[in-house]
């Protein structure tokens, strides 16, 4: 029998971003909340659990955003249950992604730092 290559949790995943995605866009235009996006949804090994990592375009708000999020997610997996061909939706969990921002920083620091001369003198 050949093997898969996604586990179950990884297509569960891989359609709750889609359609978290699209949720929290309307959120984000119905309820006023600052501009944010769905990064990545980790799903647990027996459905219960989905953590929503999610992006804002301005970081300093991040805490607000994921406040009204988490807030919503019971709406959320209202209308997920609606969408969804899936016996049970998971729980949803909003975190804060913030691997984009340190990236930004990194890619800023390197751009601040003088070009690094090499030493080619021979011994």
């Amino acid at each position: 029998m050949p093997s898969r290559d996604f586990k179950r949790t990884d297509r569960v995943g891989a359609e709750l971003r889609r359609e978290i995605g699209t949720l929290v866009h309307a959120a984000v235009r119905d309820h006023g909340l600052p501009s944010c996006s769905v990064s990545d949804v980790e799903v647990t090994r027996d459905l219960d659990w989905a953590t929503v990592w999610v992006t804002a375009l301005l970081p300093q708000q991040s805490k607000e955003t994921v406040k009204a999020l988490n807030e919503l997610a019971g709406e959320f997996r209202r209308s997920l249950s609606r969408t969804m061909r899936i016996r049970r939706v998971p729980e949803l969990r909003f975190k804060y992604d913030d691997s984009v921002d340190k990236g930004e920083r990194i890619e800023q620091l390197l751009r601040q730092s003088p070009p690094q001369e090499a030493d080619h003198s021979e011994d």
